[in-house]
């Protein structure tokens, strides 16, 4: 049986594939794959691990007919048909849980970056700029007893509410499901969308891409957000509309945003690299060498147990 991964990923998933009896192959050209070439290189393919940049539609799903899993390398599985594939028998994967930390550390570093101006300051510095000290030099708004409003209390936004907590913020989410142990730890309160757009001084987006949330943040509830506002995604950039949040940067009716994501990744709005109150980072939410090999491992043991006949790990569709 044959397991095709879409990209160069650690080593360790090829490794446990081969150590299990399995033929693998990797694309490592760097032309890119096309759902032509997809269909034409993993054709006879029982597993393969995918990215987030690989759309698997039902026609790539029709010239696979072996393929019984595909496993995502990473938490989301928005570029992927699930229904589909689910009603063609084929399992597929995640990688939760391993990259919750790192995620959540890049938000909050996001948040930082944001409230204290790193951007501009560094920027400020290289161009040799800086003269001495100055009382009003770079000021933003500090995080102490301020509100963090989390927009999605899953793993990753639950944890970064914990480290908002240790800057001494106070916390609010909105979820579809009320976590009393999260609001017992960190005196957090569920709320509904609108009064917490209208009430954080920090709204930090940690949903994933559904129908239901394309846009969930949309003009109306951006215009909620208050003059001082700092406004962070990590989790997808269509949750989002975007173009109506750059208008409100623009015009300098929030404070400064942070994005990881991107509304049309890997396309970025032009308009957001001449803005000074953004803080833009290339999709590094789980960029650590560790969450990086956790996540090659799962997709990898996921792929192995379905092509062994066993469980998935970490199912999304069944």
């Amino acid at each position: 049986m044959k397991v095709f991964i879409t990209h160069k990923i650690p080593e360790i998933a090829e490794k446990l594939i081969k150590k299990n009896g399995f033929d693998c192959v990797t694309y490592s050209k760097s032309a890119p794959l096309t759902t032509e070439k997809l269909g034409k290189l993993a054709r006879n393919a029982g597993g393969i691990i995918t990215l987030l940049n690989n759309r698997i539609t039902r026609e790539v799903i029709d010239k696979l007919p072996n393929l019984k899993v595909i496993s995502n390398y990473a938490v989301g599985f928005n570029n992927i048909d699930i229904e589909y594939a689910a009603e063609k028998g084929i399992v597929v994967t995640n990688t939760p849980d391993v990259l919750t930390d790192a995620t959540a550390d890049i938000a909050m570093g996001l948040i930082l970056a944001c409230s204290r101006r790193f951007c501009e300051a560094d920027k400020f510095m290289r161009e040799g700029k800086f003269k001495g000290w100055k009382p009003d030099l770079f000021l933003g708004p500090g995080l102490k007893n301020k509100t963090l409003g989390i927009v999605g209390a899953g793993r990753i936004g639950m944890a970064t509410a914990f480290r908002a907590k240790a800057f001494g913020m106070k916390i609010v989410y909105f979820g579809r499901k009320r976590k009393t142990e999260f609001e017992r730890e960190t005196g957090a309160k569920k709320v509904s969308l609108n009064k917490l757009m209208k009430t954080a001084d920090v709204v930090s987006v940690h949903l994933p891409l559904t129908k239901e949330t394309f846009h969930l943040l949309d003009k109306e509830k951006l215009e909620l957000l208050k003059p001082q506002a700092i406004f962070v995604n990590t989790a997808r950039g269509e949750v989002v509309d975007e173009k109506y949040l750059i208008k409100l940067l623009r015009q300098k009716k929030i404070f400064c945003a942070g994005f990881d994501v991107y509304e049309n990744e890997p396309e970025v709005n032009k308009s957001l690299f001449k803005l000074k109150n953004v803080v833009l980072l290339p999709h590094i939410g789980s960029a650590t060498i560790e969450t990086r090999n956790e996540m090659a491992e799962l997709a990898a043991k996921n792929v192995i147990n379905v092509l062994k006949g066993k469980k998935p790990l970490t199912p999304v569709n069944n």
